[in-house]
């Protein structure tokens, strides 16, 4: 596949030329740093899209800077593209590179880095740096924060959104690059018709952007869902690009930027362009886009003097005689269309584009199709709860009831805790409801983010621990869980006239350790021969064999799926990014994930690069009645269409989950119908271009630019 050369011709390793460095080479060729990777000797290499944004930004890079929101689908591999550029962008510059991103993808994120692109990093716990190969620095505090002992920090973004004192040490310094992870939770607080015209009024992971932005050379955006709710959001993280360089939205005095709504109707097509050509020209000219665009472009700058810089000036246009004039006016008339700065800055490819695009240079798909055949939409697949399971159910909604009515709690976080954790599997709502009576502060699992306070639900009130005790007698003397009975059939019998699932290989996803350990031990002990896998934190994975578990590393657990020792994996959301499962064939969601980004995230791991089947199977559980029913029947309508225009549903839709369970439907009405009608930015800002990487015959010494990586913030 992409270890193919573009012309057919792949040079064997042995017949590369071994350099020490070429930080000073203008003309140097990414692939003589990547084509000895992981990602190339153990992998199935970088796809064509994926080599194409790594060219781009680092081609960006080396000419002053790369400022991109890469906003493709989930499953296309962002991580590898982002980490790969910033490889590259560290061994030419030598100032530190900063990745923040959900502090459950950090471990991801580090995985990923040193196993397949053998670039060393330490990620912050929130009280110590730890390296690639777990090695802890002790230093704490913002000054400890500030002393990263690789060249590559990662940072979970949580730590800026809720310590100012974090975020002002890191914005405090400049950096070679900085990459923002999930970079739609960056965005303004006002959105909505009723503040369509205010002033963004940022929250903080926004305005740490807009802080460090000036200071990074490169600044590197990701998300697939840039846009939640409006268009505006995009401008947003757009305009904080732009805080470090003229080129992507102008000067402070362009349109761009003095006129956002304005700008984006006429990159949407809502609005037509101007018919004034001197109002035209106030669009295009600040900023004006660069030689390298057109045989147009290039003429209008050598005619006004302005080779390089970014902006031209007003009267630049009166200067032009007739020809050039007439040159602006064609070029006019598709600026706004495939000129403007959204699409010179945004990459978003779709898997359909990539799955139905034909490679000019080799006759095939980008990507070769995976299609989804998805189980458990139906009512009827719903997961029947017996009659004391459903009153113990009934008993943990009016526990969140009764916080909900609190003045003084503050987080629906809280309020909806245990319908969260009885939704994903009644064992981890009993936990959950045992811890709440203890006042147990480990109730955050790993997977979960900061910023979410308990002590605000203390003391409980009568009514409350008389909620929890009842919940918890219901289920003293339960039978087992009937997801526990359903996903064993599933694995054995298969569903839909499908082969079993085991046969394929599966992931169960569940966004709690209790409900992934409490299956565990339910299969294991009907499925005694199988070696089930269990991937979560750092120090909560292992295998279990016959009933026993055995702690394992992550690494191993992945092998041994890659090798097809391991055929039933369960996961929580730690599996959920930067895990490669193509050997697996089927996905059970035990839950569905209140943040339905989750969702897409859980299916990338098997419709991805590298999967052999040409077509999975995913099956989504819910008990029938619960709150994950409930909004399914209120999203089923609007579902498909959604993901259909955004790639994956929008982080906001969180909120649906949370107002049903606290039984607002209208409001949970009102929030699935603010999801535009329709994707503001369409195929237009797929781009993929064909680049050679096989057949390069110099490679960049491996210890050399260790060497250079290795070395820290200091």
């Amino acid at each position: 596949m992409s270890l193919r050369a573009r012309n057919g011709v792949t040079v064997s390793p042995w017949a590369r030329r071994l350099i020490q460095q070429w930080i000073e080479d203008e003309d140097a060729n990414p692939a003589s740093s990547a084509i000895e990777l992981p990602i190339y000797r153990r992998e199935n290499g970088l796809w064509a899209h994926q080599k194409h944004f790594v060219e781009l930004a680092f081609r960006a890079h080396r000419g002053g800077g790369a400022r991109y929101l890469l906003a493709d689908q989930v499953g296309l591999g962002k991580t590898l593209q982002l980490g790969l550029a910033a490889r590259l962008m560290a061994l030419v510059g030598d100032k530190p590179i900063l990745v923040l991103a959900p502090k459950p993808l950090l471990e991801q994120w580090q995985d990923e880095m040193w196993d397949l692109l053998e670039f060393p990093c330490a990620r912050w716990t929130g009280r110590q740096w730890v390296d690639e190969r777990g090695i802890a620095y002790p230093e704490t505090g913002t000054e400890g924060l500030k002393a990263c002992p690789r060249r590559l920090g990662i940072v979970s973004s949580g730590l800026v959104i809720y310590s100012p004192e974090a975020a002002a040490a890191l914005a405090s310094r400049d950096y070679e690059c900085v990459i923002i992870d999930e970079a739609h939770r960056a965005r303004r607080k006002n959105t909505g018709q009723s503040r369509f015209r205010e002033k963004a009024i940022p929250n903080n992971l926004l305005t740490f952007l807009r802080d460090v932005s000036p200071r990074a050379k490169s600044v590197l955006l990701a998300t697939a869902t840039p846009v939640q709710l409006d268009a505006i959001e995009a401008f947003d993280l757009m305009e904080a690009l732009a805080l470090g360089a003229d080129s992507v939205l102008g000067n402070a005095y362009s349109k761009w930027r003095t006129q956002p709504r304005d700008g984006l109707a006429l990159v949407q097509g809502r609005e037509n362009a101007p018919s004034e050509l001197a109002e035209r020209w106030e669009w295009m000219r600040n900023p004006l886009p660069f030689a390298s665009e057109g045989r147009d472009y290039y003429l209008i700058r050598e005619a006004i003097g302005c080779p390089v810089e970014p902006c031209a000036l007003p009267e630049d246009l009166v200067k032009l005689g007739g020809p050039d004039r007439l040159r602006v006016e064609r070029a006019s008339e598709d600026f706004f269309g495939d000129h403007n700065p959204y699409i010179r800055h945004m990459v978003r490819r779709t898997r359909e584009f990539l799955e139905n695009t034909l490679d000019p240079e080799t006759n095939e798909p980008y990507l070769r199709p995976v299609r989804v055949r998805l189980f458990g939409e139906s009512a009827s697949e719903a997961v029947d709860l017996p009659t004391y399971l459903q009153d113990a159910y009934d008993a943990a909604e009016e526990f969140c009831r009764l916080l909900g009515r609190r003045a003084n709690l503050g987080s629906k976080l809280m309020e909806t805790i245990l319908l969260r954790r009885a939704g994903s599997s009644i064992e981890a709502g009993r936990l959950t409801a045992q811890k709440l009576l203890r006042s147990a502060t480990d109730l955050v699992d790993d997977e979960d983010e900061e910023g979410t306070t308990k002590s605000a639900i203390y003391p409980l009130t009568q009514d409350e621990e008389g909620a929890l005790l009842r919940f918890l007698s219901l289920l003293e003397n339960a039978p087992d869980d009937p997801k526990a009975r359903d996903v064993e059939q599933i694995l054995r019998q298969g569903h839909g006239g499908s082969e079993p699932w085991l046969d394929r290989g599966c992931i169960v996803f569940s966004q709690y350790y209790d409900s992934i350990w409490w299956l565990a031990e339910r299969l294991s002990a009907r499925l005694p021969d199988e070696r089930i896998g269990l991937y979560a934190g750092a120090s909560r994975s292992g295998v279990m064999h016959g009933g026993r578990f055995l702690r394992a590393a992550r690494s191993e657990i992945k092998e041994q799926v890659m090798r097809g020792e391991i055929r039933l994996l369960l996961g929580t959301d730690a599996a959920s990014e930067g895990l490669n499962l193509q050997r697996l064939g089927t996905l059970i969601n035990l839950d569905l994930p209140w943040n339905p980004t989750r969702l897409e995230q859980r299916k990338g791991r098997i419709q991805r690069i590298g999967q052999v089947r040409d077509e999975i199977f995913v099956y989504n559980m819910r008990y029938r009645g619960s709150v994950e029913d409930r909004v399914h029947e209120l999203l089923s309508e609007r579902l498909q269409q959604i993901r259909d225009l955004f790639g994956q549903l929008p982080d906001t839709l969180e909120d649906v989950w949370v107002e049903a369970a606290l039984g607002d439907i209208e409001k949970a009405k009102q929030i699935i119908d603010e999801v535009p009608p329709q994707h503001p930015f369409d195929v237009r800002y797929n781009k993929v271009q064909a680049e050679d990487w096989e057949s390069c015959s110099v490679v960049l010494d491996g210890e050399a630019q260790l060497e250079v990586l290795m070395k820290g913030w200091r």
